[in-house]
């Protein structure tokens, strides 16, 4: 099983975006070309893939999720 965290476009060029996974300051170049994502999209990245964007709403309410998954852990720390 594969988890996609949604992490936001800071950059795009020539097909290709940086995203921005947030809290932790990590970012990555993907791919961009099976999606219509812009910079300030939200996206889900799936081996180095945009495969969808999401909306603002939808991207908060999933990493909300996670976080509360990692509490049940009693971490957060390398999931988000």
């Amino acid at each position: 099983m594969c988890l996609s965290i949604p992490g936001k476009v800071v950059d795009v060029k020539e097909g290709f975006a940086r995203v921005d996974y947030g809290e932790h300051g990590i970012r990555q170049n993907v791919n961009i070309s099976l999606t219509d994502a812009k910079v300030g999209s939200y996206v889900l990245v799936q081996g180095g893939f945009a495969i969808k964007v999401l909306t603002s709403n939808e991207a908060q309410e999933v990493l909300e999720m996670l976080k509360s998954i990692a509490s049940e852990f009693g971490t957060s720390e390398g999931i988000l």
